[in-house]
């Protein structure tokens, strides 16, 4: 017991000795200006073993400007040391040796020891990241063993040189400040679609801010051509370009979607492609691995899907709008017909691929054992029925590839064409009541029976701009005298399906507004092309712009 208490108070004077010599240390009037660095060593961790670095998978952020990044392991603190003091310098000896050829934020950040979140440094020599810059810290120790001074705080986007500590205030790194975390005021975001300048990377390829090509990780081109066609949506771009518009949101999605829109669009990127991994992880997350990197699956439930989840994250209340239904949500009235009872109670509200349903207005009348039921929905996208394909070959040995205008799919929604449904049987009638800003056509190609899944190949033959709807499907009266509805629409974005069923790809062609160019993107593939060649293309899914 007694040299335990010698022991224990040994201990307790280095400690306080420790502490005299932080506290009286002079600093030197030429080292420059100083600001506060919370100093712990490894002291705390044995008196706090357990800590709480994260919680529920979240990360725990400190009230103080600075991290304890002398605890490489986020952990928390009994004993509170008094500030230590970090030099900032305007030269640093090692600033030559920062590579941008390497660097690349686009990945998760992650330290690529411990692959702990907190307190993440980039190396902005060899572009790997690493946890901390204590003195027992990765970051410190790849310092000295590798001679990679410069390291950027991927949070606080603060340089340090290490292993001597001090924190770099150069106006040459702001480039690297940018691309890490790019940004855009009110006024550049009226310049976007007016833009005609193009942007040169590192490597020297030239690329243009919004039509940069996207990585596919493993089969993720259904997510590249969703993420390309939504950003030809002009508020919703803008509104994701700013974050204090989505700030509120605790959605590891809404920002993950926000941060891979700013770097679409970013004009001082240091590569002309950008890669949607951060984005594909909040997505898995999300989705409960629905989607995920790896397996292929539909444009048209990921939209859908994404469209909803973006909506309900987004919203603060329960009857609060977003910004994806003012773009997006239009609305039908419905009729229909089953043979049977008559329907003695309303049908509950629920979610379908199309949005959520509402009934507004239900009118039930039962004749000769037909019950009617009309009631109003709202709609996200449109699904358009593509006639049977011909089952015989002509007198070339060779199938005819059928066409189909646009106008013939869309008296779908006329009010008096007739849709059989099978589950549950019935006979339903669709009428467009309101139309949304932008409208979204799906055109069902794929078919699954009990065997295989099939292709339609029908061609659909469609205008590219001045769609008018008036012409093809009765819309509702304007409910003001000098209120004047728009049904001209123009297309923005058309995603198209190439090859067989189960081993196809999806590429998209997409317009730029400022010149009125149509480009074709396939992932990293990104070529001009001509109006023509989107209108032969087998469209699968179609954003439509309406005219102002």
């Amino acid at each position: 017991m007694k040299a335990k208490r010698e022991y224990s108070d040994s201990v307790d004077g280095e400690r306080d000795l420790k502490r005299q010599r932080v506290v009286d240390s002079p600093s030197s009037p030429a080292e420059g200006p100083l600001v506060p660095y919370n100093d712990d060593d490894d002291e705390r961790r044995a008196l706090n073993p357990t800590g709480g670095g994260e919680e529920d998978g979240k990360r725990v952020e400190s009230e103080e400007e600075e991290e304890d990044d002398d605890d490489p392991l986020g952990q928390g603190s009994i004993l509170r040391r008094p500030n230590r003091q970090v030099e900032v310098r305007r030269d640093c000896p090692y600033l030559d040796t920062v590579n941008r050829q390497v660097l690349d934020f686009d990945f998760e950040k992650f330290c690529s020891v411990s692959l702990s979140n907190l307190n993440v440094y980039a190396c902005l020599v060899c572009g790997k990241y690493f946890q901390g810059r204590g003195k027992k810290s990765h970051a410190y120790t790849h310092s000295l063993e590798a001679g990679h001074h410069v390291y950027i705080n991927l949070r606080t986007e603060k340089v340090y040189c290490l292993p001597d500590g001090y924190e770099i205030n150069d106006p040459s790194l702001d480039d690297i400040r940018y691309v890490l975390n790019p940004r855009f005021s009110r006024e550049q975001l009226e310049q976007l679609d007016k833009n005609k300048q193009w942007s040169r990377a590192l490597d020297g390829s030239d690329y243009l801010p919004g039509m940069v090509g996207l990585n596919n990780i493993q089969k993720t081109d259904f997510v590249n051509v969703t993420i390309q066609s939504l950003m030809r949506v002009t508020p919703l771009r803008n509104f994701f370009l700013i974050p204090e518009n989505y700030k509120h949101s605790r959605s590891q999605l809404v920002h993950r979607f926000g941060e891979l829109t700013r770097k679409i669009w970013h004009a001082r990127n240091f590569k002309g492609q950008v890669s949607p991994h951060e984005f594909l992880q909040a997505v898995m997350k999300a989705s409960k691995k629905r989607f995920r990197i790896g397996v292929q699956s539909e444009p048209v439930e990921f939209m859908s899907w994404l469209l909803n989840t973006l909506h309900a994250d987004l919203r603060s209340s329960k009857k609060s709008s977003s910004i994806i239904h003012k773009c997006f949500q239009g609305e039908l009235e419905v009729v229909k017909e089953t043979q049977g009872k008559a329907i003695s109670e309303k049908k509950e509200s629920g979610e379908d691929q199309n949005g959520a349903i509402k009934i507004m207005d239900g009118a039930i009348e039962n004749n000769n054992n037909v019950a009617t039921e009309t009631y109003r929905m709202s709609f996200l996208m449109l699904g358009l029925d593509l006639p049977e394909p011909p089952l015989f070959k002509d007198v070339m040995e060779k199938n005819i590839i059928p066409q189909v205008p646009l106008f013939n799919i869309l008296k779908k929604f006329d009010g008096e064409t007739v849709t059989t449904t099978v589950r549950p049987p019935a006979r339903m009638r669709y009428r467009v009541t309101k139309l949304p800003q932008y409208l979204i056509l799906h055109v069902r190609r794929f078919t699954k029976n009990n065997f295989f899944r099939e292709k339609n190949p029908t061609l659909v033959n469609f205008p590219v701009k001045n769609l008018e709807l008036k012409d093809y499907i009765p819309l509702p009266a304007p409910t003001k005298e000098n209120q004047k509805i728009r049904t001209k629409y123009d297309l923005i974005a058309n995603i198209v399906h190439d090859g067989k069923p189960d081993e196809g790809f999806y590429r998209i062609f997409v317009q730029r507004k400022s010149e009125e160019l149509w480009y074709e993107m396939q992932d990293l593939h990104v070529s001009e092309t001509l109006p023509q060649m989107v209108a032969l293309s087998e469209a699968y899914m179609q954003i439509f712009e309406q005219q102002q």
